[in-house]
């Protein structure tokens, strides 16, 4: 009676363990499809993302991160302008999934960068439907 009492007991504090988890795994991908290298200041430290490649930022913990986005200016330029995200805030809940896309138009020794930040989370989470509209 021992031994199967004993063998229940190892059998559901194994099982318990294996259910204890963090959570979903929150991960940030970051597209450059820009004429030059990014760099993404994020969490203390500088992440290179260059011209035409994709990174993946993973096993991040829930919670809001400032970031920075730094990038290079092809020497051909005369003048240039960064437009959209190119910094902000990112507030990483279980689970999100967040995509950053930097590009690019070279014109006329004009460049212009331009960063698009979205994310899986579903933001109307709280928020109640209108009565009066439709």
């Amino acid at each position: 009676m021992k031994y199967v009492l004993i063998s229940f007991l190892l059998i559901t504090l194994s099982l318990t363990l294996i259910n204890c988890s963090d959570g979903p795994i929150n991960k940030i991908t970051l597209q450059n499809i820009a004429d030059g290298d990014v760099y993404l200041n994020f969490r203390g430290t500088q992440t290179l993302v260059p011209s035409g490649s994709t990174i993946e930022l993973q096993d991040i913990d829930k919670g809001e991160y400032e970031y920075e986005t730094v990038y290079e200016v092809p020497s051909e330029a005369t003048s240039f302008t960064a437009e959209g995200e190119m910094s902000g805030t990112l507030i990483l809940t279980a689970g999100t999934k967040i995509l950053i896309i930097y590009s690019s138009v070279f014109s006329e020794g004009s460049y212009s960068i331009f960063a698009s930040v979205t994310s899986s989370d579903d933001l109307t989470e709280g928020i109640l439907p209108d009565p009066i509209g439709p």
